[in-house]
């Protein structure tokens, strides 16, 4: 299974003079919440963890070996990202976008097989829009476009999940079903790290969290150590009141 790790890292947010150096280990089985307010850098650190971004300093590993020394296709084949807005430049449906996340294990020009073919129709079933499969992803709502977001990462079958905030545009009831999604991933020996505005979420399904700062400032840890109302009113310059439901933490502004 595969590690991403981080040392010394500093990511490169404008007219930010500097910011705490990251030493994070991402272990397989392990669900991260990225929280923070707008402009702290979370998708900034998520694009730099995928390699799509360099680091103002220190580095990302993938297996030990530094991110920057890797080609792109054998850091997709363990790595996929869930961005947070998507342009669809091309017409395409919904099954043919899905596939997308079997290219990193093809060869040029080689045509995707009955088994990729299975996996991304077991990935529309999974993410509840099978029944849009021949529809254009143009002509989709953002809450069904960022549920074949989800779907391609999951035909991908990366050992990785960057997911930033994989909630957006969803209903209720879908949400739910993502971050049970999340969950069922790291069950299976995954590592997930996602970018999260909701408390609440984090509080249910992560059990690592990195709290990001505007300032630059960050801390992590386990969930238990950092969710607490004090270090998130800090966090957010909110005042908050705690109620437990189901043995969980809900954390409501005041």
């Amino acid at each position: 299974m595969s590690i991403l790790t981080t040392q010394q890292l500093v990511i490169d947010v404008p007219n930010r003079l500097s910011g705490t150096p990251l030493n994070l280990t991402i272990q397989p089985g392990q669900v991260w919440g990225v929280l923070g307010p707008n402009g702290a850098g979370k998708t900034t650190l998520l694009h730099t963890l995928a390699g799509l971004r360099a680091p103002r300093s220190g580095s990302v590993h993938l297996n030990e070996a530094p991110l920057a020394s890797l080609r792109r296709r054998q850091v997709a084949q363990a790595l996929g990202v869930v961005f947070q807005e998507r342009m669809d430049s091309f017409p395409a449906t919904v099954l043919e976008t899905a596939l997308i996340g079997r290219h990193p294990f093809l060869s040029a020009w080689q045509r995707e097989s009955s088994a990729d073919y299975t996996l991304a129709e077991q990935a529309l079933v999974r993410l509840d829009i099978a029944s849009l499969s021949e529809r254009l992803v143009s002509t989709l709502s953002g809450g069904e476009r960022q549920r074949v977001a989800l779907a391609t990462v999951l035909t991908q079958a990366p050992a990785i999940w960057l997911a930033d905030e994989p909630t957006n545009h969803l209903d209720l009831h879908h949400q739910s079903a993502v971050m049970a999604l999340m969950a069922e991933q790291a069950a299976s020996g995954k590592s997930v790290v996602m970018c999260l505005h909701d408390l609440n979420l984090a509080a249910r399904w992560c059990d690592q969290i990195l709290l990001l700062y505007p300032n630059g400032e960050a801390k992590w840890g386990p969930r238990e150590r950092l969710l607490t109302a004090g270090t998130l009113e800090a966090l957010y310059r909110q005042r908050l009141t705690v109620v437990e439901v189901n043995g969980a933490p809900v954390f409501v502004p005041i």
